[in-house]
């Protein structure tokens, strides 16, 4: 990702409700959905500026990874210890066979292997752990934020499914997500290509509109993995070891 993608993670992690809610939502799958054994290790790839750490830390010990220097040194004060700074596919210097849960949070789409991405990181789980994935969905909603981000893609449910089956893994469940905002969303990035925009949107709302953000984005904690929700900007899945 581009440097102020980062600075930006840095300054609203904690106050914008993309962030805000999308934790609580993934906190509520995790609890529901991944049945972890007592005093459970947790491993995040691609932590960013850690701010989804506190909230990994409820169900067990974690560990990180961050190759971004500046994002790596703000995640490891986070976390109260160092982050490492393994790069996907070879994850070199992680242990295997060491994790109850692998976390990979928008994470998968900056990787070019995404299937040797994925069975590396298989090799990393327990057995009987489980892989939590989340990513961007829609090609058709390609726009500046995937330029900014430097993704390599977005999936769709058929491609996601794919690159799981095609790396060995069983696919648990897999959801859409941010499935309430999807027509603002979809709006804002069709009107953004017309203007040919050039940056990301991820800038903080007014405070009002943060705050009715985060609580219609906040909605879907109740019904992700229990209903099917309607098409959204995202995709979470569930893996584990076929």
């Amino acid at each position: 990702m581009e440097r102020i993608v980062y600075d930006r993670m840095a300054e609203l992690d904690s106050r914008h409700w993309w962030y805000r809610a999308r934790r609580e939502i993934l906190a509520d799958l995790i609890a529901r959905r991944i049945a972890l054994p007592g005093d459970p290790r947790i491993l995040e790839i691609g932590c960013g500026t850690g701010h989804n750490l506190v909230m990994l830390e409820r169900f067990g010990r974690v560990d990180a990874i961050e190759i971004d220097p500046a994002a790596r040194a703000i995640a490891s004060r986070r976390l109260g210890r160092p982050v490492m700074d393994s790069p996907l596919p070879a994850l070199t210097g992680v242990e295997d066979g060491a994790y109850d849960l692998v976390a990979i949070l928008d994470v998968l789409e900056h990787v070019e292997e995404d299937r040797e991405a994925l069975e590396s990181i298989a090799g990393k789980l327990k057995p009987g752990g489980r892989i939590l994935i989340a990513v961007p969905a829609h090609p058709w909603m390609w726009s500046a934020h995937d330029v900014v981000n430097h993704h390599k893609r977005r999936y769709t449910r058929r491609t996601l499914r794919a690159v799981v089956e095609s790396a060995g893994l069983k696919l648990e469940m897999m959801s859409w997500f941010n499935s309430l905002l999807f027509p603002l969303a979809a709006t804002a990035r069709f009107a953004g290509k017309v203007r040919k925009k050039e940056d990301s949107d991820d800038k903080l709302p007014p405070r009002p509109l943060n705050a009715l953000f985060e609580a219609i984005f906040g909605l879907e904690r109740y019904a992700i993995g229990r209903l099917p929700l309607p098409p959204g900007v995202s995709l979470a899945a569930i893996l584990s070891a076929s």
